[in-house]
């Protein structure tokens, strides 16, 4: 089930389960679970709904994707009310948009929601696509198709219900790492960077190769349970080549069904699980570890 309010290119919910898995594989207890690259925080949101997690922290240093947590979280009543009173139309997305490109560096109710508004109506959720059914609302599929306001308050209203155990930054993810993450304590973390190679194309704030590289070295020197995702690309796998990785299938719509096979890493400290759990657990995400490479044996 998707408990976020906002649509991913990409977005892992669908191994939330696994993620679960792993928790209960690392023996922490009072655990805090950390997405420095939350977006729409889906899997965050469905440990804490589980009670697998007690405490979860979302950062996003994108400051319109922030802008919308923050709303949701802090001004959640006249976010609610915006969704209910604004008519979803092309002419409202034309409006939307123009604030929404007008935007400085500071939070705002405005900036929120038109972030929120496009993320809703937009080709697969992604903030640079046209509206879904097209500029003149002649396609398959119209621009409120995504956008159930009846659903989308439910989910926003379960959210700042656990409010309180929600922490929300808007840093750096390197910047986050080294201050902001000491913080806590029994932390499992959670990474899933902007893509390598279309990153460019989904994300307002994609990574060159230089920043791929130097998340990389921060990641590795982590001592915390982490775990990190990607697009399988040359580039990023012998970046990690020497910790414990493979792949994983993933199932995702961007304007057609389409099943890709995803890059995964795992901290030195992190349990790998074996097929037999991954089985138990009713987990069918394909995991295949990279046999070559040295490290500790599955537990």
């Amino acid at each position: 089930m998707n408990y976020s309010p906002l649509r991913y290119p990409g977005g892992k919910n669908k191994i939330s389960d696994f993620v679960k898995l792993l928790i209960r594989k690392s023996n922490l207890t009072d655990i805090t679970y950390i997405e420095p690259f939350a977006g729409g925080a889906g899997v965050a949101l469905s440990l804490l709904y589980s009670g697998t997690v007690n405490h979860i922290v979302i950062n996003d240093y994108d400051k319109c994707i922030y802008s919308v947590w923050k709303a949701i979280l802090n001004d959640t009543n006249k976010f609610i009310k915006l969704i209910e009173e604004t008519d979803i139309t092309i002419e409202e997305w034309h409006r939307q948009k123009k604030i929404y490109l007008s935007q400085n560096n500071k939070y705002s109710l405005e900036l929120a929601f038109a972030t929120f508004f496009l993320n809703r109506t937009n080709r697969s959720g992604i903030l640079k696509a046209g509206p879904i059914g097209g500029y003149n609302q002649d396609g398959k599929y119209l621009i409120d198709a995504r956008f159930n306001k009846e659903n989308l308050i439910h989910r926003i209203q379960e959210i700042a219900k656990k409010k309180r155990q929600i922490s929300l930054y808007n840093r750096d993810v390197r910047s986050f790492i080294k201050f902001f993450l000491p913080k806590y304590n029994n932390v499992f973390l959670y990474l899933d960077p902007p893509y390598y190679k279309k990153g460019q194309e989904l994300y307002k704030n994609f990574f060159t190769d230089k920043d791929h590289k130097e998340i990389a070295e921060c990641i590795k020197q982590l001592t915390c349970d982490w775990i990190i995702t990607y697009d399988n690309t040359t580039e990023i796998t012998e970046l990690y080549e020497n910790q414990q990785c493979g792949f994983f299938d993933l199932s995702y719509s961007l304007a057609k069904n389409i099943k890709t096979s995803e890059f995964i890493v795992l901290g030195n400290d992190t349990l790998w699980p074996s097929e037999d759990e991954l089985s138990e657990n009713d987990i069918n995400i394909n995991l295949r570890r990279m046999k070559h490479v040295k490290h500790k044996a599955i537990r």
